[in-house]
Protein backbone atom coordinates (compact mmCIF):
# COMPACT_ATOMS: atom_id res chain seq x y z
CA UNK A 1 0.00 0.00 0.00
CA UNK A 2 0.92 3.64 -0.45
CA UNK A 3 0.53 5.19 3.01
CA UNK A 4 0.74 8.81 4.15
CA UNK A 5 1.60 9.70 7.75
CA UNK A 6 0.82 13.09 9.26
CA UNK A 7 3.21 14.02 12.06
CA UNK A 8 6.87 13.25 12.65
CA UNK A 9 6.85 12.57 16.38
CA UNK A 10 7.86 9.23 17.89
CA UNK A 11 4.51 7.58 17.08
CA UNK A 12 4.53 8.70 13.44
CA UNK A 13 8.16 7.74 12.93
CA UNK A 14 7.66 4.32 14.53
CA UNK A 15 4.60 3.63 12.37
CA UNK A 16 6.51 4.67 9.23
CA UNK A 17 9.45 2.45 10.21
CA UNK A 18 7.26 -0.59 10.90
CA UNK A 19 5.22 -0.16 7.71
CA UNK A 20 8.38 0.29 5.64
CA UNK A 21 9.76 -2.95 7.08
CA UNK A 22 6.54 -4.67 6.01
CA UNK A 23 7.06 -3.56 2.42
CA UNK A 24 4.66 -0.63 2.23
CA UNK A 25 5.52 2.67 0.56
CA UNK A 26 5.46 5.41 3.20
CA UNK A 27 5.51 9.20 3.00
CA UNK A 28 5.69 11.20 6.25
CA UNK A 29 4.83 14.89 6.61
CA UNK A 30 6.05 17.02 9.53
CA UNK A 31 5.06 20.67 9.84
CA UNK A 32 8.17 21.66 11.81
CA UNK A 33 11.75 21.89 10.58
CA UNK A 34 12.77 19.06 12.87
CA UNK A 35 11.44 15.57 13.55
CA UNK A 36 10.74 14.22 17.03
CA UNK A 37 7.70 16.12 18.26
CA UNK A 38 8.08 16.76 21.99
CA UNK A 39 11.40 14.86 21.82
CA UNK A 40 12.87 17.30 19.28
CA UNK A 41 16.24 18.72 20.31
CA UNK A 42 18.36 21.84 20.39
CA UNK A 43 22.05 22.28 21.13
CA UNK A 44 23.79 23.26 24.36
CA UNK A 45 27.57 23.34 24.65
CA UNK A 46 27.95 21.47 21.38
CA UNK A 47 25.64 18.61 22.46
CA UNK A 48 21.99 17.98 21.64
CA UNK A 49 19.36 17.95 24.37
CA UNK A 50 15.56 17.69 24.27
CA UNK A 51 13.35 20.77 24.18
CA UNK A 52 11.22 19.16 26.90
CA UNK A 53 12.90 17.01 29.58
CA UNK A 54 12.96 13.30 28.75
CA UNK A 55 14.00 9.99 30.27
CA UNK A 56 12.72 6.42 30.22
CA UNK A 57 11.87 3.97 32.97
CA UNK A 58 13.19 0.44 33.49
CA UNK A 59 9.67 -0.85 32.76
CA UNK A 60 9.53 0.88 29.33
CA UNK A 61 9.89 -2.32 27.31
CA UNK A 62 8.64 -0.96 23.97
CA UNK A 63 11.21 1.79 23.59
CA UNK A 64 13.98 -0.39 25.01
CA UNK A 65 13.23 -3.02 22.38
CA UNK A 66 13.23 -0.39 19.63
CA UNK A 67 16.52 1.11 20.85
CA UNK A 68 18.11 -2.34 20.72
CA UNK A 69 16.63 -3.09 17.28
CA UNK A 70 18.05 0.14 15.91
CA UNK A 71 21.53 -0.65 17.21
CA UNK A 72 21.55 2.06 19.88
CA UNK A 73 21.71 -0.19 22.93
CA UNK A 74 25.32 0.78 23.64
CA UNK A 75 24.19 4.42 23.89
CA UNK A 76 21.55 3.70 26.54
CA UNK A 77 22.73 4.46 30.06
CA UNK A 78 20.92 4.05 33.37
CA UNK A 79 21.53 6.92 35.76
CA UNK A 80 20.56 7.58 39.35
CA UNK A 81 17.52 9.78 39.70
CA UNK A 82 17.38 12.49 42.34
CA UNK A 83 13.79 13.55 43.05
CA UNK A 84 12.73 16.18 45.52
CA UNK A 85 9.84 18.27 46.82
CA UNK A 86 10.05 21.98 47.48
CA UNK A 87 7.65 22.75 50.31
CA UNK A 88 7.46 25.88 52.47
CA UNK A 89 10.88 27.15 51.58
CA UNK A 90 12.78 23.87 51.85
CA UNK A 91 13.90 21.10 49.49
CA UNK A 92 13.18 17.56 50.65
CA UNK A 93 14.80 14.60 48.93
CA UNK A 94 12.21 12.10 47.74
CA UNK A 95 14.03 9.31 45.90
CA UNK A 96 14.11 6.40 48.37
CA UNK A 97 11.86 4.90 51.07
CA UNK A 98 14.20 6.42 53.66
CA UNK A 99 13.62 9.87 52.15
CA UNK A 100 9.89 9.35 52.61
CA UNK A 101 10.42 8.52 56.29
CA UNK A 102 12.34 11.79 56.67
CA UNK A 103 9.65 13.89 54.94
CA UNK A 104 8.55 15.88 58.01
CA UNK A 105 5.84 18.09 56.41
CA UNK A 106 3.56 15.12 57.01
CA UNK A 107 3.36 13.07 60.20
CA UNK A 108 4.86 9.62 60.64
CA UNK A 109 1.50 7.88 60.31
CA UNK A 110 0.81 9.68 57.04
CA UNK A 111 4.31 8.84 55.78
CA UNK A 112 3.64 5.17 56.45
CA UNK A 113 0.26 5.45 54.72
CA UNK A 114 1.78 6.98 51.58
CA UNK A 115 4.38 4.22 51.46
CA UNK A 116 1.72 1.53 51.79
CA UNK A 117 -0.43 3.17 49.11
CA UNK A 118 2.58 3.26 46.79
CA UNK A 119 3.29 -0.42 47.35
CA UNK A 120 -0.36 -1.31 46.81
CA UNK A 121 -0.60 0.60 43.53
CA UNK A 122 2.72 -0.83 42.36
CA UNK A 123 1.35 -4.36 42.44
CA UNK A 124 -2.32 -3.66 41.69
CA UNK A 125 -3.16 -4.35 38.04
CA UNK A 126 -6.95 -4.18 37.77
CA UNK A 127 -7.05 -0.51 36.76
CA UNK A 128 -10.53 -0.94 35.28
CA UNK A 129 -11.98 -0.83 38.80
CA UNK A 130 -10.75 2.76 39.10
CA UNK A 131 -12.50 4.08 35.97
CA UNK A 132 -15.41 5.65 37.83
CA UNK A 133 -13.31 6.98 40.71
CA UNK A 134 -11.77 10.43 41.01
CA UNK A 135 -8.10 10.55 41.95
CA UNK A 136 -8.82 13.21 44.56
CA UNK A 137 -11.44 11.08 46.34
CA UNK A 138 -9.35 7.90 46.34
CA UNK A 139 -6.18 9.63 47.59
CA UNK A 140 -8.00 11.38 50.42
CA UNK A 141 -9.75 8.17 51.45
CA UNK A 142 -6.74 5.86 51.41
CA UNK A 143 -3.67 8.11 51.72
CA UNK A 144 -5.28 10.80 53.87
CA UNK A 145 -6.21 14.46 53.54
CA UNK A 146 -2.81 15.69 54.72
CA UNK A 147 -0.98 13.63 52.10
CA UNK A 148 -3.35 14.93 49.44
CA UNK A 149 -2.91 18.56 50.47
CA UNK A 150 0.90 18.46 50.71
CA UNK A 151 1.93 15.96 48.03
CA UNK A 152 -0.71 15.28 45.42
CA UNK A 153 -3.09 18.22 45.18
CA UNK A 154 -0.34 20.70 44.16
CA UNK A 155 0.88 18.31 41.47
CA UNK A 156 -2.59 17.51 40.15
CA UNK A 157 -3.40 21.21 40.05
CA UNK A 158 -0.07 22.00 38.41
CA UNK A 159 -0.64 19.32 35.78
CA UNK A 160 -4.35 19.77 35.11
CA UNK A 161 -5.21 23.26 36.35
CA UNK A 162 -8.91 23.82 36.98
CA UNK A 163 -9.58 20.23 35.87
CA UNK A 164 -7.50 18.72 38.70
CA UNK A 165 -10.55 17.58 40.67
CA UNK A 166 -11.94 15.82 37.55
CA UNK A 167 -8.90 13.58 36.95
CA UNK A 168 -9.56 9.85 37.04
CA UNK A 169 -7.90 7.56 39.54
CA UNK A 170 -6.71 5.53 36.54
CA UNK A 171 -4.30 8.33 35.64
CA UNK A 172 -2.92 8.43 39.18
CA UNK A 173 -2.66 4.65 39.27
CA UNK A 174 -0.65 4.71 36.06
CA UNK A 175 1.83 7.28 37.40
CA UNK A 176 2.45 5.45 40.67
CA UNK A 177 2.42 1.97 39.12
CA UNK A 178 5.06 3.01 36.59
CA UNK A 179 7.19 5.01 39.01
CA UNK A 180 7.43 2.33 41.66
CA UNK A 181 8.04 -0.36 39.06
CA UNK A 182 11.19 1.48 37.95
CA UNK A 183 12.79 1.24 41.38
CA UNK A 184 13.62 -2.46 41.38
CA UNK A 185 13.84 -4.49 44.57
CA UNK A 186 16.40 -2.47 46.51
CA UNK A 187 16.11 0.69 48.57
CA UNK A 188 18.64 2.77 46.62
CA UNK A 189 16.07 4.67 44.58
CA UNK A 190 15.18 4.54 40.91
CA UNK A 191 17.47 4.59 37.90
CA UNK A 192 16.28 6.24 34.72
CA UNK A 193 17.40 5.68 31.15
CA UNK A 194 18.89 8.20 28.74
CA UNK A 195 20.59 8.01 25.35
CA UNK A 196 24.11 9.42 25.34
CA UNK A 197 23.76 12.09 22.67
CA UNK A 198 20.03 12.69 23.38
CA UNK A 199 16.90 10.92 22.17
CA UNK A 200 17.55 12.73 18.91
CA UNK A 201 19.66 9.65 18.12
CA UNK A 202 16.48 7.59 18.16
CA UNK A 203 14.76 10.04 15.82
CA UNK A 204 17.76 10.03 13.48
CA UNK A 205 17.94 6.22 13.39
CA UNK A 206 14.23 5.88 12.63
CA UNK A 207 14.48 8.44 9.83
CA UNK A 208 17.44 6.59 8.28
CA UNK A 209 15.61 3.26 8.39
CA UNK A 210 12.48 4.81 6.86
CA UNK A 211 14.35 6.27 3.90
CA UNK A 212 16.46 3.12 3.51
CA UNK A 213 13.26 1.10 3.04
CA UNK A 214 12.11 3.46 0.28
CA UNK A 215 10.10 5.88 2.40
CA UNK A 216 10.07 9.66 2.07
CA UNK A 217 10.15 12.27 4.83
CA UNK A 218 9.09 15.88 4.31
CA UNK A 219 9.72 18.52 6.99
CA UNK A 220 8.39 22.09 6.77
CA UNK A 221 5.28 20.43 5.28
CA UNK A 222 2.01 20.91 7.20
CA UNK A 223 -0.99 18.95 5.98
CA UNK A 224 -3.91 21.31 5.44
CA UNK A 225 -6.61 18.89 4.27
CA UNK A 226 -7.43 15.20 4.13
CA UNK A 227 -9.22 14.39 0.88
CA UNK A 228 -12.16 11.98 0.90
CA UNK A 229 -14.25 10.64 -1.98
CA UNK A 230 -17.30 8.42 -1.52
CA UNK A 231 -16.39 7.66 2.08
CA UNK A 232 -12.77 6.71 1.39
CA UNK A 233 -9.56 8.67 1.91
CA UNK A 234 -7.76 9.52 -1.33
CA UNK A 235 -4.84 11.62 -0.16
CA UNK A 236 -3.76 14.84 1.54
CA UNK A 237 -3.24 18.46 0.57
CA UNK A 238 0.11 19.76 1.81
CA UNK A 239 1.64 23.21 2.19
CA UNK A 240 5.27 24.21 2.60
CA UNK A 241 8.21 22.30 1.12
CA UNK A 242 6.05 19.40 -0.13
CA UNK A 243 3.21 21.64 -1.32
CA UNK A 244 0.60 19.98 -3.48
CA UNK A 245 -1.76 17.04 -3.47
CA UNK A 246 -0.41 13.59 -2.56
CA UNK A 247 -2.44 10.45 -3.36
CA UNK A 248 -2.55 7.61 -0.81
CA UNK A 249 -4.34 4.32 -0.20
CA UNK A 250 -4.36 5.00 3.55
CA UNK A 251 -3.52 7.92 5.84
CA UNK A 252 -2.44 7.90 9.49
CA UNK A 253 -2.81 11.11 11.50
CA UNK A 254 -0.72 11.39 14.67
CA UNK A 255 -1.76 14.99 15.38
CA UNK A 256 -3.86 16.19 18.37
CA UNK A 257 -7.60 15.64 18.11
CA UNK A 258 -8.57 19.31 17.43
CA UNK A 259 -6.02 19.48 14.60
CA UNK A 260 -7.36 16.22 13.18
CA UNK A 261 -10.88 17.66 13.09
CA UNK A 262 -9.61 20.78 11.35
CA UNK A 263 -7.91 18.88 8.53
CA UNK A 264 -10.59 16.18 8.26
CA UNK A 265 -13.91 18.03 8.69
CA UNK A 266 -15.65 15.17 6.88
CA UNK A 267 -15.63 13.28 10.19
CA UNK A 268 -19.11 13.44 11.68
CA UNK A 269 -21.43 11.87 14.23
CA UNK A 270 -20.22 10.02 17.31
CA UNK A 271 -16.62 9.89 16.14
CA UNK A 272 -16.41 13.65 15.66
CA UNK A 273 -18.08 14.13 19.05
CA UNK A 274 -15.38 12.03 20.70
CA UNK A 275 -12.69 14.13 19.07
CA UNK A 276 -14.37 17.34 20.20
CA UNK A 277 -14.65 16.06 23.76
CA UNK A 278 -10.93 15.31 24.06
CA UNK A 279 -9.39 18.02 26.25
CA UNK A 280 -5.76 18.97 26.72
CA UNK A 281 -3.60 21.07 28.96
CA UNK A 282 -1.00 23.03 27.05
CA UNK A 283 2.62 22.83 28.17
CA UNK A 284 5.10 25.68 28.40
CA UNK A 285 8.75 25.30 29.32
CA UNK A 286 11.34 27.97 29.99
CA UNK A 287 14.80 26.45 29.56
CA UNK A 288 17.63 28.30 31.27
CA UNK A 289 21.28 27.57 30.53
CA UNK A 290 23.10 28.46 33.73
CA UNK A 291 26.75 28.82 34.69
CA UNK A 292 26.10 27.03 37.99
CA UNK A 293 23.60 24.63 39.51
CA UNK A 294 20.34 25.74 41.11
CA UNK A 295 20.01 22.72 43.43
CA UNK A 296 21.30 19.15 43.86
CA UNK A 297 17.95 17.72 42.63
CA UNK A 298 17.15 16.42 39.14
CA UNK A 299 13.35 16.52 39.34
CA UNK A 300 12.11 19.08 41.85
CA UNK A 301 8.34 18.98 42.35
CA UNK A 302 6.87 22.25 43.59
CA UNK A 303 4.38 21.86 46.43
CA UNK A 304 3.36 25.50 46.74
CA UNK A 305 0.31 27.11 45.07
CA UNK A 306 2.02 30.52 45.00
CA UNK A 307 4.75 29.29 42.62
CA UNK A 308 3.73 29.65 38.94
CA UNK A 309 5.31 26.39 37.78
CA UNK A 310 4.90 22.74 38.70
CA UNK A 311 8.50 21.49 38.40
CA UNK A 312 12.10 22.63 38.11
CA UNK A 313 13.96 19.88 36.26
CA UNK A 314 17.73 20.25 36.28
CA UNK A 315 18.85 17.95 33.49
CA UNK A 316 22.50 18.28 34.45
CA UNK A 317 21.77 16.71 37.83
CA UNK A 318 20.90 13.64 35.76
CA UNK A 319 23.37 13.82 32.86
CA UNK A 320 26.65 15.39 34.00
CA UNK A 321 27.20 19.02 33.01
CA UNK A 322 30.61 18.11 31.52
CA UNK A 323 28.70 16.66 28.57
CA UNK A 324 27.46 20.19 27.81
CA UNK A 325 30.80 21.99 28.23
CA UNK A 326 30.11 22.66 31.91
CA UNK A 327 26.78 24.39 31.32
CA UNK A 328 23.81 23.61 33.58
CA UNK A 329 20.42 22.99 31.96
CA UNK A 330 17.29 23.89 33.92
CA UNK A 331 13.74 23.27 32.65
CA UNK A 332 10.99 25.26 34.38
CA UNK A 333 7.66 23.81 33.31
CA UNK A 334 3.98 24.39 33.70
CA UNK A 335 0.73 23.00 32.25
CA UNK A 336 -1.92 25.57 31.43
CA UNK A 337 -5.02 26.15 29.38
CA UNK A 338 -4.27 27.54 25.92
CA UNK A 339 -6.03 30.81 26.79
CA UNK A 340 -3.98 31.35 29.96
CA UNK A 341 -2.01 34.64 29.95
CA UNK A 342 1.04 32.74 31.19
CA UNK A 343 0.85 30.30 28.27
CA UNK A 344 0.68 33.20 25.83
CA UNK A 345 3.50 35.01 27.65
CA UNK A 346 6.70 35.93 25.84
CA UNK A 347 10.05 34.62 27.01
CA UNK A 348 10.68 37.92 28.83
CA UNK A 349 7.32 37.69 30.60
CA UNK A 350 7.92 34.05 31.57
CA UNK A 351 11.31 34.93 32.98
CA UNK A 352 9.82 37.80 34.95
CA UNK A 353 7.19 35.46 36.44
CA UNK A 354 9.52 32.54 37.16
CA UNK A 355 12.82 34.03 38.33
CA UNK A 356 11.75 35.42 41.74
CA UNK A 357 10.67 31.89 42.65
CA UNK A 358 14.06 30.46 41.74
CA UNK A 359 15.51 32.72 44.41
CA UNK A 360 13.04 31.21 46.87
CA UNK A 361 14.39 27.77 45.96
CA UNK A 362 18.00 28.92 46.17
CA UNK A 363 18.51 32.33 47.88
CA UNK A 364 21.91 32.65 46.16
CA UNK A 365 20.38 32.57 42.69
CA UNK A 366 21.01 35.65 40.56
CA UNK A 367 19.89 36.50 37.00
CA UNK A 368 23.57 36.75 36.13
CA UNK A 369 23.73 32.94 36.30
CA UNK A 370 21.73 32.80 33.07
CA UNK A 371 23.82 32.45 29.91
CA UNK A 372 21.09 31.45 27.45
CA UNK A 373 17.34 30.96 27.57
CA UNK A 374 14.72 29.28 25.41
CA UNK A 375 10.94 29.05 25.39
CA UNK A 376 9.18 25.92 24.13
CA UNK A 377 5.46 25.19 24.15
CA UNK A 378 2.94 22.61 23.00
CA UNK A 379 -0.81 23.22 22.66
CA UNK A 380 -1.55 19.56 23.41
CA UNK A 381 0.97 18.84 26.14
CA UNK A 382 -1.23 16.66 28.35
CA UNK A 383 -4.59 14.99 27.67
CA UNK A 384 -7.04 15.48 30.53
CA UNK A 385 -8.06 12.01 31.68
CA UNK A 386 -11.46 12.00 33.35
CA UNK A 387 -13.61 9.20 34.70
CA UNK A 388 -14.77 6.45 32.30
CA UNK A 389 -12.19 7.70 29.85
CA UNK A 390 -12.02 4.37 28.02
CA UNK A 391 -15.56 4.97 26.76
CA UNK A 392 -14.62 8.39 25.36
CA UNK A 393 -11.46 7.52 23.41
CA UNK A 394 -11.81 7.78 19.61
CA UNK A 395 -10.96 4.54 17.82
CA UNK A 396 -7.83 4.21 15.69
CA UNK A 397 -9.98 3.28 12.69
CA UNK A 398 -12.14 6.26 11.76
CA UNK A 399 -15.53 6.04 9.95
CA UNK A 400 -13.71 7.11 6.77
CA UNK A 401 -12.28 4.07 5.03
CA UNK A 402 -8.48 4.14 5.01
CA UNK A 403 -8.15 7.01 7.52
CA UNK A 404 -6.61 6.25 10.92
CA UNK A 405 -5.80 8.18 14.09
CA UNK A 406 -2.95 7.51 16.53
CA UNK A 407 -2.42 10.25 19.12
CA UNK A 408 -1.75 10.69 22.83
CA UNK A 409 -5.43 10.61 23.82
CA UNK A 410 -5.39 6.92 22.87
CA UNK A 411 -2.53 6.03 25.23
CA UNK A 412 -4.54 4.57 28.07
CA UNK A 413 -4.50 3.50 30.86
CA UNK A 414 -0.89 4.71 30.82
CA UNK A 415 0.06 8.36 30.47
CA UNK A 416 1.66 9.83 27.35
CA UNK A 417 5.39 9.27 26.91
CA UNK A 418 7.95 8.01 24.41
CA UNK A 419 7.55 4.37 25.39
CA UNK A 420 3.83 4.41 24.73
CA UNK A 421 4.26 6.45 21.56
CA UNK A 422 6.44 3.61 20.27
CA UNK A 423 3.71 1.14 21.21
CA UNK A 424 1.12 3.37 19.54
CA UNK A 425 3.12 3.48 16.30
CA UNK A 426 3.49 -0.29 16.30
CA UNK A 427 -0.19 -0.86 17.08
CA UNK A 428 -1.41 1.37 14.25
CA UNK A 429 1.00 -0.20 11.76
CA UNK A 430 -0.25 -3.68 12.67
CA UNK A 431 -3.85 -2.55 12.34
CA UNK A 432 -3.25 -1.27 8.81
CA UNK A 433 -1.27 -4.34 7.86
CA UNK A 434 -4.09 -6.56 9.13
CA UNK A 435 -1.89 -8.24 11.73
CA UNK A 436 -3.25 -9.37 15.13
Amino acid sequence: MNIGIIGGGIAGLTAAYELGKAGHKVTLFEKEAQLGGQAATFEVGGERVERFYHHIFASDVHIKDLIAELGLEDRLVWLQSRVGYWHRGRIYKFSTPFDLLRFTPIGLTDRIRIGLVGLYLRWYKNWQRFEGTLAKDWIIRYAGKRNYDVLWEPLLRGKFGQSAAEVSMVWFWGKIHLRFSSRGKGTGGERLGYLKGSFGLLTDALARRITASGGTIHTHSPVSRVAVEEGRVTGVEVKGDAAGFHFFDAVIATVPSPVFLDIAPQLEGDYAAKLKNMRYQAAVCLVLILNRSLSPIYWLNISDPTVPFVAAVEHTNFVDSSVYSGKHILYISNYLSKDSPLYRASIDELQEAFLPNLKRINPEFEPGWIEERYRFSDDAGQPIVGTYYSQQIPEHRTPIDGLYLANTTQIYPEDRGMNYSVRLGRDISRLIAGEP
